[in-house]
């Protein structure tokens, strides 16, 4: 069996559960069934009565689907439960009780042919806006065995880590990461993006303009400028920038890659690139600029390497032109804010180091990463070009063959050891029905200094099910502005950045909703007779007044009884819960510690090229829960 990833099939289901498109890879499936003659010849019927089954090699397109849908209507959604329920049934992905099967689900195929029932595992699953893309990648025999016993055994899952586990067989897959189905995610992402039209390269962000001559310019058609190759080039429109709006955009570089928009499945797009991406079923470079990038020129002998040196796949063409080497380091931070002294805050922090290098020929390039101590690096991935040699308390060593275009050097994630940027409260308190009261008391870059500065900062009170008739109250700063179901604080806008010190923020206010219809609950009949009969047109009201003591609990369960049951996709369903989310920016230096010294950045062959050096830092998920509210949080283990 190869140790790299292989691909034995793939298909895309749209949201009706029927497959708009499908690739079997004939070459991966002769590797499959002979692997599993090796195994039936290999064992005995008294050591193992268990053959593997290989005739269907694949399932036909309706099959699957068929198998598809009966497993959605099974484990309740798309993706399932992932753990263990009362609905959960032996041989299903939920009884093994590992929230990693609601992304390498499994699948029982019944086929016409003789009425058996065979298993297809590790099916990778990737929803992408309307689509649902199913990647199955070559495993091991063994491996398809040891999960069709997890899916049959009678205790609740194991412990991480430990044998006979999920999460111990997946780490046992063989691959050049020593995790197969990690590639095979990736082949499901770049075809989710290809689909959907989502194939943008990450932002590389800097302090000038960009140099006239380089790599863009000759990638978006500039005619009579030295450096530039006497072929054509990829020409690629302009992708907007994800900056603000109000803010200033020059120095940002944008992607080379094609946008393809929002239109129904291009067949023909997706057949080109899967022929290109992972010919025969083994994934080369999923890269699309790459592949529309050749598709449209071909190659010239022009561009042909040195002799000594081996072009890498994921550098098509080599750069031609004015010579800089350009980092940018992009920080999300999620908080979830509480007030509360029985539930702790929540802070983390995900980045990646994006680059473009306009340099000629194939250089190496190395520097030291410093700030892995300081950040705290919880995970650490590079992009395949990258070697990392040398690691040591605080520093580490990486060197690259870089790629054409922007692209992700390293993604992290880390723990902020700055604090959060912004901290505070958010109360809201109904003081009639259609009536509440709320206060903000936030402090802005506390503990932060220069360089970092607040370019932005944004505060959103989301009503997804009242009407905001209007409201009132004065900020201390900012402005205050309304949309039929939100009321938005805009705090710090463009132009006025937040350096080297900390304010402090506060809000009070009243918002008056519109009045509260009173939902209408379908009609039941009681299996016993008329006694449960209900007025099939008739107002049910539950509460009763008498009853309560706290006239604002009351309020709060009029205005919730009625909402629909929690979604399995979105298990906190948030339209229950009262909060406020913040988005800012924050520009200057990372929050994590994590840091390029350009002057240690070396090239070799050497070649004069300034380096250039930028970072950001946004906001993600950044939540402040209502203190006076209903709120969801992750419950801790007794010690």
């Amino acid at each position: 069996m190869p140790g790299g990833c292989s691909i034995r099939a793939l298909w895309i289901l749209n949201s009706l559960d029927a497959v708009v498109f499908s690739r079997r890879f004939p070459v991966v499936e002769r590797q499959w069934k002979t692997a599993c003659k090796t195994a039936n010849e290999s064992c005995s019927e008294v050591e193992d009565p268990v053959k593997y089954s290989v005739l269907p090699l694949l399932p036909t397109d309706p099959e699957l689907a068929a198998s598809f849908a009966e497993r959605k209507r099974r484990e309740g959604s798309v993706r399932g439960f992932g753990i263990r329920v009362s609905q959960s049934t032996e041989g299903s992905d939920s009884w093994v009780d590992d929230p990693i099967t609601r992304h390498i689900i499994s699948l029982y195929i019944d086929t016409e042919e003789g009425g058996e029932t065979h298993l297809l595992w590790p099916l990778i699953l990737h929803v992408k806006g309307t689509y649902c893309i199913l990647v199955l990648p070559l495993v091991e025999p063994r491996h398809l065995k040891a999960y069709a016993k997890l899916c049959q055994r009678s205790d609740c899952g194991n412990a991480v880590g430990v044998d006979d586990s999920l999460s111990s067989l997946l780490l046992d897959l063989p691959s050049i990461t020593g995790y197969v189905p990690n590639r095979a995610f990736m082949v499901a992402h770049a075809i989710g993006d290809v689909i959907t039209g989502d194939v943008v390269e990450p932002e590389v962000v800097v302090s000038a303009s960009p140099s006239v001559g380089g790599l863009l310019d000759s990638l978006t058609g500039s005619i009579g400028i030295s450096g530039i190759s006497s072929r054509a080039k990829p020409v690629a429109a302009p992708v907007a920038s994800s900056a603000p709006s109000g803010t200033a955009t020059v120095g940002t570089i944008t992607s080379d890659a094609p946008k393809l928009g929002s239109r129904p499945l291009d067949k023909d797009t997706l057949r080109s690139f899967i022929s290109s991406a992972m010919p025969f079923g083994t994934p080369v470079d999923l890269s699309y600029s790459n592949i529309f990038a050749i598709k449209i020129n071909g190659f010239s002998s022009s561009d042909a390497p040195p002799q000594d040196l081996k072009q890498p796949a994921w550098k098509p063409y080599l750069y031609k032109g004015k010579q800089r080497l350009l980092f940018t380091i992009h920080e999300t931070i999620h908080a979830a804010m509480y007030d509360r002294d029985e539930i702790p805050d929540s802070l983390s922090v995900s980045g990646q180091i994006n680059c473009r290098a306009e340099l000629e020929g194939l250089p190496d390039v190395s520097f030291p990463l410093t700030g892995l101590n300081t950040a705290h690096i919880e995970v650490l991935s590079f992009h395949p070009c990258a070697q990392v040699p040398e690691q040591g308390v605080d520093k580490q060593s990486v060197m690259f063959s870089p790629p054409l275009g922007n692209f992700v050097l390293m993604r992290y994630q880390a723990i902020c050891g700055l604090g959060p940027p912004i901290k505070g409260f958010y109360q809201l308190s109904m003081v009639s029905e259609d009536e509440g009261a709320f206060l903000f008391k936030l402090h802005l870059m506390e503990g932060y200094k220069g360089p970092l500065t607040m370019e932005f900062c944004n505060v959103t009170m989301p009503f997804p099910r009242r009407r905001v008739m209007y409201f009132d109250g004065t900020p201390s700063i900012g402005t205050v502005s309304t949309t039929e179901y939100s009321v938005e604080w805009k705090i710090i806008t463009g132009g006025r950045g937040l350096t080297g010190k900390s304010i402090e923020a506060t809000f009070p206010g009243t918002v008056k909703f519109a009045p509260w219809q009173i939902q209408r609950l379908p009609s039941f009949r009681s299996v016993s007779g008329g006694s449960g009969m209900v007025d099939e047109d008739s107002d049910i009201e539950t509460e009763n007044t008498n009853n309560m003591v706290n006239i604002e609990e009351f309020l709060m369960k009029k205005m919730n009884k009625d909402l629909p049951p929690v979604d399995l996709e979105e298990p906190f369903c948030w339209q229950a819960y009262d909060y406020a989310k913040v988005s800012f920016k924050i520009v200057g230096a990372s929050i994590s510690g994590m840091a390029i010294d350009p002057k240690s950045v070396s090239i070799y062959p050497s070649v004069r090229a300034p380096v250039e050096f930028s970072s950001q830092v946004t906001s993600g998920d950044y939540i402040l829960w209502n203190t006076l509210g209903k709120c969801p949080s992750a419950a801790t283990a007794n010690e």
